[in-house]
Formats: structure tokens, sequence, C-alpha cells
């Protein structure tokens, strides 16, 4: 095996991700992906973007390369650098030029984290050219037929200067993501966490109270990845309400009052 084809054997995702479908999410994006058009996942942070992502990856055989976005993401980060290799100067293939030469999916993690300037290289990629210019050696790479671009962002905490220019979000196919209903998303805790159905149930109605808070005095409700990590430490041993703290309350907020306020949320139900 080459040292290309090892890079991407990395990336394979061999064993099921657990996913529980909340629509037709899965079919709208197999949809996108046959026709070769990017796709934008919105909601909220926890929600399972990024599982389902992964659980994509795994359905269509394809390497997931991850990229998480932030303020200091450039665009030689994404595309590639020369670097000094052994006292020679080579060229060497980011994320993005590596998806898109292997036939990957390109997955950019909340991507209005990173600059304005850096967004604008995947353009050519989104559209029907599906090509990405490599000013730096003057290639222009055309995207292999199983290459697939996407990324994600959360609209309901983005400023206005951290949004997505309408020269970017509509070059997409958007799937829409929230937090499961109740029934579902108590399915999705005891599973992933092995907890009781009876906890499950306690801790998605906590979730449901903290999310009601949104906008008087939390920035965002419990998400689901949250209610999980309870769930495993409640398995391991520790008390449900000590669980609920470390894992839900502490995430949430530094406020003193609105810690007190959580706390006792959960204490009501554990």
């Amino acid at each position: 095996m080459s040292k290309d084809d090892q890079q991407i054997a990395a990336y394979m995702i061999n064993d099921e991700p657990y996913y529980a479908a909340q629509g037709e999410e899965i079919e709208l994006y197999e949809a996108a992906y046959k026709n070769g058009i990017p796709i934008l996942l919105k909601g909220p942070t926890g929600c399972g973007k990024s599982r389902f992502m992964e659980h994509m990856a795994w359905r269509l055989k394809r390497p997931l390369i991850t990229v998480s976005c932030h303020d200091d993401l450039t665009s030689s980060d994404l595309v590639g650098r020369y670097l000094i290799v052994g006292g020679e100067t080579r060229w060497t293939d980011g994320p993005l030029a590596r998806a898109v030469r292997c036939g990957g999916i390109c997955y950019l993690d909340e991507v209005v984290e990173a600059r304005k300037d850096t967004t604008v290289v995947i353009h050519p990629l989104a559209d029907d050219r599906r090509v990405l210019p490599i000013e730096k050696t003057g290639e222009l790479i055309q995207a292999n037929s199983d290459f697939c671009l996407a990324i994600s962002y959360n609209p309901g905490y983005q400023s206005v200067l951290k949004d997505l220019k309408q020269s970017t979000r509509q070059r997409f196919v958007a799937i829409e993501f929230d937090y499961p209903d109740a029934g579902l998303e108590q399915q999705i805790v005891e599973t992933e966490s092995g907890v009781s159905s009876e906890i499950a149930r306690q801790l998605v109605k906590f979730a449901g109270m903290t999310r009601n808070l949104k906008g008087n005095g939390l920035d965002e409700g419990a998400s689901t990845r949250l209610l999980v990590h309870a769930g495993k430490l409640i398995v391991t041993g520790i008390d449900p309400i000590a669980a609920c703290q470390g894992a839900i309350t502490q995430a949430l907020t530094d406020d003193p009052e609105m810690l007190q306020a959580v706390d006792e949320l959960s204490a009501s139900l554990f």
C-alpha cells in the first residue's frame, strides 16, 4: 500500500456509527451526493451533525476528512503549502486538496468560524465547475467524481459578523437539524450511554427545561451530546445530580445565579 493509500485508509470509517434519523436527511444527503451537490448542515451544537457525517461516510464507503474551523484557519491550511522535507522544498496537500484528489468527503465543521477570505476557496468546488485552484503551484485540480463538500454551522449562535454570505450558502443543499423529539432523544441517550430508560427519560426532561431558558439566561440549552455524557457518568456510578452538574450545568454557564437555577432543576428530577 502506497503512502497516499495509507493516508486515505486512515480516514475510512469501518464500523457503523450509531445514528437515529429524525426525518429524510439520509435520503436527501444521498440524492445530493449522487448529483454532485455540496451539503450544508444547519443546527444547534451537539444535535448530531458530526455523527450524521460519520454515518454518511460509512454508508457511502468514502473517507471522511473533517476540519474544525477557527479564526486563524487560512486558505493554506485547507489547500496546502510548501514544506521543507529532507532538505528539499516539497508541496504538501492540505485536507481539502487531499479530499478533492481521492474522492473523499471534506467536512468543514462550523465554517463561519473561519476567516472570510478562507471560505472563498470553496466556491469553485461548490458549483458546477467542481475545481480547486492552487495558486501557489498554478494547478487546477478537477474534483474526483466521488468527492463531496459538506459544511456546517449553528445559525442560532452566530453574530451578524459571523454568518454565511448568500454567495456561499446558495451553492449548497441545506439540511436542517434540531434536537430530536423526546421519545427519539431518550432512545439515543439510552443507546449511547447505557442508562436505564427511566434515567434517560429524566435526562431528556431536564434538557427540555434548560432549552426553555435559552435567551433567558442561557445562550444554549443542554444538547443531546451533554445528556449522553451525563448518562455515561451515571452508568459509571456517579450520582445523577452530580453527573448533571458536571456534565451539563457547568458546561452551560459560569453565571452563579444560573448555575444555581439549573442545579435546582436537576435536583427536582433526581
